[in-house]
């Protein structure tokens, strides 16, 4: 019998990959080993799709709107946390889509100094700064021309129901998600 440990959680993230002119956007962010380079990217937020939470993080941290269009992948890494600087792995959905609008007067999110846009063989020659070793392989599969239709991610509304959500719609015997 194969008892689950409760203590190792993966931190689930999202990335967005973007390009234009074939350049890419990035983020300029102040981390604990100094300025880094990643897709606007970051941690999902309980109960919210994974959808929801790169069209958050992508405005968050370039004040641009985002259209996903295609998931890239699913990526496994681990790494030192920025949280709480312990071992961590981190599962990462990719995404590719349309750039939107900027909204001028937002204010980014803390620690991101800048957005750039790099070819790839710019972002290539600077791996010492990126964030993650996932930022590269998400362009790389990206250039190789992997897309696989969103339909792929299913969100079962209890992900994103709050628990009083949950409650509420059980005792009046309906599904957890009819509301939502």
């Amino acid at each position: 019998m194969c008892i689950m440990s409760r203590e190792w959680i993966a931190s689930v993230t999202v990335a967005a990959v973007i390009e234009r002119g074939g350049r890419f956007l990035l983020v300029e962010e102040e981390t604990a080993d100094g300025l880094r380079l990643n897709q606007p990217a970051g941690h999902l937020e309980p109960g919210e799709s994974l959808i929801r939470a790169v069209v958050r993080e992508t405005l968050e941290e370039t004040a641009h709107t985002f259209e996903p269009r295609a998931l890239l992948g699913c990526y496994m890494s681990r790494g030192r946390s920025s949280r709480d600087g312990g071992d961590t792995t981190y599962i990462r959905f990719g995404f590719t889509g349309d750039l939107g609008s900027l909204d001028a007067g937002r204010q980014l999110d803390t620690g991101i100094v800048r957005t750039v846009w790099m070819t790839a063989e710019e972002l290539r020659a600077c791996a010492d700064r990126h964030r993650s070793p996932l930022v590269m392989a998400c362009v790389d599969d990206y250039l190789a021309g992997k897309r696989f239709a969103l339909d792929l991610l299913h969100t079962h509304p209890t992900a994103i129901a709050s628990a009083t959500d949950v409650a509420v719609a059980a005792a009046a015997g309906q599904s957890p998600g009819a509301a939502l």
